[in-house]
């Protein structure tokens, strides 16, 4: 309980001046506790007490490349897309290529606006390579994605926005299709050194993260287990292992909420039994669904069961029509939303479009190619390939894409 100052002064005779001081010190503390967002119910608050209903948009693509967002249309997975920006420009000045990649695709200046147009939180799709590094006999903790995903914490602190990390492709991948870039099926849940290691990367992120209100929780596995994989085998292990995940977070951090999603790419919650965790918020993802009730029927009848609450981590790309009516929808039974995604290139549906540089479809045809394409000189000469993607380096940045404000209008949000 917050003790008020007019009651320490009171006493302040009875108590003397050093009493006071550290009275007054220790109220100060606990009207300054950290503002961390908590499950309460079917709802999630803040510090406060306050419902907190999450507005959001995901950052794809940013930190997990995906084809489609290349108009790829055979080079889908990250080390896919890698290997075509390498054939393309060599070893080198691929490097310098993600370098820049990574530092302009999402910016400063890309957060102030997210919180401007009235979302208050980001989700971030992580790839486990940027945060360690797997050698033989262990693996070392480093990588580009920590200090970009500081960054990143930084710039959403300032501008008041929550953050939500996503372990997109986790080790091994938890998927087996090529957003997880793993080996197209997924070992994560059947060989045990890539088991461990996402246990122990989570447990790396929270310590790192425990005190940072900044971060509204941790979503431990995008999408797992795809209907192509052996659902009877893999289903009953989903909640197991989530258990684990979360039992080293807890071991370091009491404090943030944990996303616990569904299988089947996050569309089915009868994996899940009694909830394990006081401070967790079961997801799931639905792309072109009815926007009617039905769609979220077995999701409500979970929430209500059990008491806990619920959000869509992702769903879009459709019309702005269908945006709106399936926002709308969410909202009317208190879901918290993050659309996806934040930019694409030459799309309508984003927020941000970038512009596809002349020359771009020479680009494209490269990652649609297949091996007997290439040998047959599918590439185009290096240093227009070169030209290309640099020009496509400006045209990612904030100030030269397009926001689209009529998909912003179906989010209920305005461009600033």
């Amino acid at each position: 309980m917050r003790v008020r100052d007019s009651e320490i002064r009171r006493f302040a005779g009875r108590l003397g001046a050093l009493a006071v001081a550290i009275l007054l010190v220790l109220n100060a503390s606990v009207a300054a506790a950290p503002d961390f967002i908590r499950a309460q119910g079917t709802r999630l608050v803040d510090a406060a007490g306050e419902r907190f209903t999450v507005k959001g948009i995901n950052l794809g693509n940013w930190l997990v490349p995906e084809g489609y967002m290349f108009k790829f249309m055979r080079a889908r997975a990250p080390a896919e897309i890698a290997g075509v920006i390498e054939s393309l420009i060599g070893p080198h000045e691929a490097s310098r290529f993600w370098a820049e990649f990574r530092d302009g695709y999402i910016a400063e200046d890309d957060i102030r606006f997210i919180k401007a147009a009235g979302f208050n939180t980001v989700r971030v799709p992580l790839h486990w390579r940027l945060f360690a590094e797997l050698e033989d006999k262990e693996a070392r903790f480093e990588g580009p994605g920590w200090s970009l995903l500081d960054r990143l914490v930084d710039w959403c602190r300032e501008s008041g926005l929550r953050v939500i990390l996503d372990l997109h492709a986790a080790p091994g991948g938890q998927t087996g299709v090529n957003h997880d870039d793993g080996f197209g099926f997924p070992l994560t849940f059947y060989v045990p050194r890539y088991r461990r290691l996402t246990i122990e990367l989570w447990r790396r992120l929270a310590a790192h993260y425990h005190d940072e209100p900044t971060i509204l929780g941790y979503d431990l596995l995008n999408e797992p287990i795809s209907p192509y994989s052996d659902e009877a085998y893999l289903n009953p292990r989903l909640e197991p292992f989530y258990r684990d995940v979360v039992a080293a977070i807890r071991s370091v951090d009491p404090n943030h909420l944990v996303l616990l999603a569904g299988a089947q790419w996050s569309t089915s919650f009868e994996v899940f039994g009694r909830p394990f965790d006081a401070n967790s918020v079961y997801t799931y993802h639905k792309f072109w669904a009815n926007p009617t009730r039905d769609s979220l029927q077995s999701y409500l009848d979970f929430s209500n069961r059990w008491n806990v609450p619920l959000l869509i981590g992702e769903t879009g790309e459709l019309t702005n029509a269908w945006n709106e009516k399936f926002r709308l929808l969410h909202e009317q039974f208190g879901i918290g939303w993050c659309f996806w995604p934040y930019k694409n290139l030459d799309s309508d549906s984003a927020v941000v479009s970038i512009a596809k540089p002349a020359g771009w479809d020479l680009i494209a045809r490269a990652g649609s190619a297949d091996t007997r394409e290439f040998k047959r000189g599918a590439l185009p000469p290096r240093e227009q390939a070169q030209a290309i993607l640099n020009a496509y380096l400006e045209a990612l940045k904030f100030s030269n894409g397009r926001v689209n404000g009529s998909y912003l209008s179906s989010l209920g949000l305005v461009a600033p």
